[in-house]
């Protein structure tokens, strides 16, 4: 008898024999089966979710065969709250279906901050300090002190407050300025043509206040409040009187373009 006769005679070696043979099978059908699975060799282009709402992204991640993770939040200029700001992949990246997309937005509650210290520090410097924690300088008060110009207290909403409080971004914040022993003044400026916001603003930067706010009858809307100009204003800029820093000046508003273009 050959030997190849008396191999395959051999049960333990038939036995070995189809093993190998099952095994080779198995591993071509898992192969194929993965292969058809992962979808292996298909890639797709992520799309640009950047400035779009959860409502908005959740369709096209759907649409598109990805998942998608909200992995942070954060407070952004110029995006809606709930709004895609990042993501990862980038837009344009080629990944694969089911892959999952990472995604920073918007915070929804509005960003709040601490209230820093700004007691004995110069008035100067306690708004650019207000201005960089994203507060508003309010009214300045001017008490009497030997340290003019130094921030003697802070105010929110009309009482004192303490540093550290958490309030909105964008709150306004009142101060307390010593005047010094001097009894100075200033020229009234022309807020004539500003908005009440402009007027705010630049009457902050020469020490003094805006006083009562005064719309006429063409201001109907809340847009119309604040594109309304000053067409009027108590006292007026045309006397050359010199009023004491952190005097008030009143002002009158209005819409129609005739009025304020009189003035």
């Amino acid at each position: 008898m050959s030997f190849i006769k008396i191999l395959f005679n051999n049960v333990f070696v038939k036995n070995i024999l189809i093993a190998i043979v099952v095994i080779t099978f198995a591993l071509i059908a898992t192969f194929v089966s993965l292969n058809i699975y992962t979808n292996h060799g298909e890639y797709y282009p992520v799309p640009d979710f950047r400035g779009l709402t959860q409502e908005q992204f959740s369709e096209l991640i759907k649409e598109k065969g990805f998942r998608y993770n909200i992995i942070d939040s954060a407070h952004v200029d110029g995006f809606l709250p709930g709004a895609v700001i990042e993501q990862i992949p980038a837009p344009g990246s080629m990944v694969k279906e089911n892959r999952n997309i990472h995604f920073t937005i918007k915070a929804i509650a509005p960003e709040r901050v601490q209230i820093p210290n700004l007691i004995d520090y110069s008035l100067r410097n306690a708004k650019v300090i207000l201005e960089s924690y994203g507060l508003v300088t309010g009214e300045l008060i001017y008490v009497p002190s030997e340290y003019r110009n130094l921030v003697l207290q802070q105010l929110y909403k009309g009482k004192p407050v303490e540093p550290g409080t958490v309030v909105l971004k964008g709150s306004v914040i009142d101060l307390h300025i010593g005047k010094g022993l001097s009894t100075e003044r200033t020229n009234v400026p022309d807020l004539t043509a500003l908005t009440l916001e402009e007027a705010q603003s630049y009457s902050v930067s020469v020490s003094l206040n805006v006083g009562a706010v005064i719309y006429d009858e063409s201001v109907q809307t809340a847009e119309d409040s604040t594109a309304a100009t000053i067409w009027q204003q108590q006292p007026s800029a045309e006397t050359g009187e010199r009023i004491p820093l952190g005097s008030s000046i009143d002002i009158w508003l209005s819409v129609d373009t005739a009025k304020v273009s009189y003035q």
